[in-house]
């Protein structure tokens, strides 16, 4: 089916971040948008405003007459969803058009040089940053991100720009549809093994993603990683870090809320780089951002100038309060290493404060695989609250839940088990240095309230 030919598109799991980035592109140009999600959400109503027509019930019903014609409605659905879905056996059985996030993502791939970024944990951040530096630059970019990008209160950029910018999903293996021009690799510290099965064939799953990638592209990846990648002949190989690689950063300068760098690269060195949003982790994943955009064709002060100006990501490492007295933030952290590099990085800016998480696994499946990284990770923190896990997709596992990460705590950490429904009154009851709320499932909710709670104290 070509785009032209199309009427409508119709989205099961339209209030997802990745599949709403895909919807606003189609709601830009022009044709009928709809879809279902479980859910309403903040981010699903806004869609609604935006021109999308969403339905929260399963109901064949509640699909749109024009979404009803297999001739001129495309159908995209998220791996999230079950095979059995109602509406999902509907489209199906009538032979619609039907595809994957991202099947439509890498269609895009072809038709654009891909900037993709893949990894464990850090894709949205470092994708984040290398569109905003690309679309205030003389190159542009159009971007599909993970996250709400706080610069442009969106997940979406569109443009003229010959340049797309992805978040490479790895999950249900779906980054394997992209076709990358360059793409930068960020981590693979398994995940998902309820999907991959073991730690072996996570890690080959990204040694087949690296094989995708164009001849006459790049392939940045982090230094020290466990896969072993496989590239086409044509196909440049540089490593990052923090600290080493090609490109690196040197001379970092964390004072007085700030942080400065030196970009040390092959291209051409940019000095005195000022991060916008001034967090250790930042410093790495700016110089993977920067390593794509300057191979993409980025000037020394285009760099510099878009690191500076980078405002960061919703629910990544996200101040709500930031005072002398009180520090509050969320963080979309769920995986062990996403919540080691959160939890190292608030130890890095605030040394000699007391800092508390409240932390909602998210998965059983994730909980029963790395429980004890959980705990060991939590530990570099002085307090810790856990809630329940978050299902999501899951159905429970006997025996799997919050208490197997609670009893694997450090001797000498705070700790404390609570219901989700009970955060409100456990925040009104005490005092806090630093709180941070980690997890990617719906604890996020709570923090406008908790954020009023703790202003009215302050």
């Amino acid at each position: 089916m070509d785009i032209k030919d199309i009427n409508a598109v119709y989205f099961i799991g339209a209030g997802g971040i990745g599949m709403s980035a895909i919807a606003r592109y189609f709601l830009s140009k022009g044709v009928v948008v709809a879809g279902y999600d479980k859910t309403p959400t903040p981010l699903t109503h806004q869609l609604e405003k935006e021109g999308m027509l969403i339905h929260y019930e399963e109901n064949i019903d509640e699909i749109p007459h024009v979404c009803k014609s297999p001739e001129k409605c495309l159908v995209v659905y998220t791996p999230a969803i079950p095979a059995d879905h109602k509406e999902l056996v509907f489209f199906r059985e009538h032979n619609f058009n039907i595809r994957k996030r991202a099947q439509v993502l890498g269609a895009l791939t072809r038709t654009h040089k891909g900037l993709c970024v893949a990894g464990t944990h850090g894709k949205t951040t470092t994708s984040t940053i290398c569109a905003h530096i690309l679309h205030q630059s003389h190159i542009d970019c159009n971007a599909f991100l993970g996250g709400i990008s706080k610069n442009y209160g969106t997940n979406y950029i569109l443009s003229k720009s010959d340049y797309v910018v992805i978040e490479a999903d790895e999950f249900d293996r779906s980054f394997h549809w992209l076709r990358p021009w360059i793409s930068v690799i960020t981590s693979t510290d398994p995940d998902h093994l309820d999907i991959y099965g073991s730690k072996e064939a996570y890690l080959d799953s990204f040694r087949h993603y690296s094989t995708l990638i164009q001849p006459g592209g790049a392939l940045i990846i982090r230094k020290g990683l466990e896969m072993q990648e496989e590239l086409q002949d044509g196909v440049t190989r540089y490593e990052y870090s923090r600290d080493e690689g090609d490109f690196h950063a040197e001379n970092i300068v964390i004072a007085n809320g700030e942080i400065t760098f030196d970009f040390i690269s092959p291209i051409e060195c940019v000095k005195g780089v000022k991060l916008g949003q001034p967090i250790p982790i930042n410093i790495e994943n700016s110089v993977g951002a920067m390593a794509m955009a300057q191979l993409a064709g980025c000037t020394a002060e285009e760099l510099k100038y878009g690191i500076m100006s980078y405002g960061g990501v919703d629910r990544r490492f996200d101040f709500k309060i930031k005072t002398p007295r009180l520090v509050f933030l969320s963080d979309y952290a769920h995986h062990p290493q996403e919540i080691y590099q959160s939890a190292k990085s608030i130890r890095e800016l605030y040394r000699d404060k007391k800092i508390t998480a409240i932390f909602q696994p998210h998965l059983y499946t994730r909980t029963r695989d790395f429980y004890r990284d959980f705990a060991n990770s939590l530990s570099l923190l002085d307090e810790v609250v856990l809630c329940d896990i978050y299902p999501a997709r899951e159905e429970p596992i006997p025996g799997i839940t919050s208490r197997l990460i609670y009893d694997n705590l450090k001797e000498g950490v705070g700790k404390v088990m609570i219901a989700k429904e009970e955060v409100l009154d456990y925040v009104k009851n005490n005092d806090f240095e630093v709180l941070v709320v980690l997890g990617a499932g719906d604890l996020d909710n709570y923090v406008p309230q908790i954020t009023k709670i703790l202003l009215e104290r302050a």
